[in-house]
C-alpha cells in the first residue's frame, strides 16, 4: 500500500499469526527490492494484522523442510538470508511497527528495521533451540540489534521476553501503550524520516555499515571521502543553501 512517498508492507495472515513460508519470503524479497529501487518512495513501513506480528516459520513449511536434503535446506536458508539482506540494506528508512508477538524469524524482521516501535503487549522469543535448531540466518541482524551478551542468553534458552526488555536491550526503540498509540508513534517516525534528504538518508545508512569496524587510517579516509562527495552533490548544496537562506529545502516543498 502506498501513500505518497510512504509505502507500507503488511503481513496479512493473522489466522496463522503471520507466520512465513518460502512463498511469502519470495514475495517480501521482491517487494522490498522493488521499493528500494523506486525513487518516489522515501520511507517504507513494515506492519502486521492481527494479534501477532509474526510467529516465524509456518508449521506446514517446517513439515516440508523436514524432508529436504542438504542442498534443498541450504537453498531454503539462503532465500531467507536474502530477504533479510535486502531489508537490512534498503536504501531508505525502514520502520517496523510491532503490535504483537514476534518469534524466531519474526525477531529477524524487527532487527532489520532502522526504527522499531512496539506496543506494551508485544513479546519476543528466539525459540529455535527448543526445536533442536538455531537462529542462524537472522543471527547477524539480531546480534547487532540486541548485543552479544543478550543473544547469549536468549539464543541459548529460547525464553520469551517482553517489549520492555526488548526496549532495554535495544531491539525496540520505543514502547507504546496500545495499537492506537503505535499508529501515532509510527507517524511521528515517518514525519521525522521525511525531513531528511533522500540521498542523505541512503548515504547515512551506508555510512553506519561502513564504519562498523575497527578504526583505522582507511576508515578515516573513507569518512572524509564520503562527506566530500555528499557536500559536492546537488542535494548537499541545496540543503546547505536552504539552511543559510532560512527556507525549506527542495525535498520538503
Amino acid at each position: 500500500m502506498r501513500d505518497g512517498p510512504v509505502a507500507r508492507v503488511r503481513l496479512t495472515n493473522p489466522d496463522k499469526h503471520n507466520a512465513f513460508d518460502d512463498g511469502l519470503i519470495r514475495g517480501l524479497t521482491d517487494a522490498f527490492a522493488a521499493l528500494g529501487a523506486e525513487g518516489d518512495i522515501r520511507v517504507v513501513v513494515l506492519e502486521s494484522e492481527g494479534r501477532s506480528f509474526s510467529a516465524g516459520a509456518d508449521l506446514n513449511w517446517m513439515k516440508r523442510m523436514a524432508g529436504y536434503d542438504a542442498a534443498e535446506n541450504k537453498a531454503d536458508a539462503m532465500a531467507l538470508a536474502g530477504l533479510l539482506d535486502v531489508m537490512n540494506s534498503l536504501p531508505k528508512p525502514l520502520i517496523g511497527l510491532v503490535q504483537g508477538a514476534a518469534f524466531g524469524g519474526g525477531v529477524g524482521l524487527v532487527s532489520c528495521c532502522d526504527i522499531a516501535i512496539g506496543t506494551d503487549r508485544a513479546s519476543f522469543a528466539l525459540s529455535e533451540v527448543k526445536l533442536g535448531l538455531i537462529p542462524a540466518a537472522i543471527s547477524p541482524y539480531v546480534v547487532k540489534a540486541m548485543g552479544q551478551r543478550a543473544a547469549r542468553r536468549y539464543f541459548l534458552t529460547g525464553e520469551r521476553f517482553s517489549a520492555g526488555e526488548a526496549h532495554r536491550l535495544g531491539l525496540l526503540h520505543e514502547v507504546v501503550a496500545d495499537e492506537a498509540a503505535l499508529v501515532e508513534a509510527g507517524q511521528v517516525a515517518i514525519d521525522a524520516a521525511l525531513t531528511a534528504g533522500p540521498m542523505a538518508s541512503a548515504e547515512a545508512k551506508d555510512l553506519i555499515f561502513a564504519v562498523d569496524r575497527p578504526l583505522s587510517a582507511s576508515v578515516i579516509e573513507d569518512t572524509a571521502e564520503r562527506i566530500a562527495r555528499v557536500r559536492a552533490s546537488d542535494e548537499g548544496k541545496e540543503g546547505v543553501n536552504a539552511f543559510l537562506e532560512k527556507r525549506k529545502p527542495a525535498w520538503l516543498n
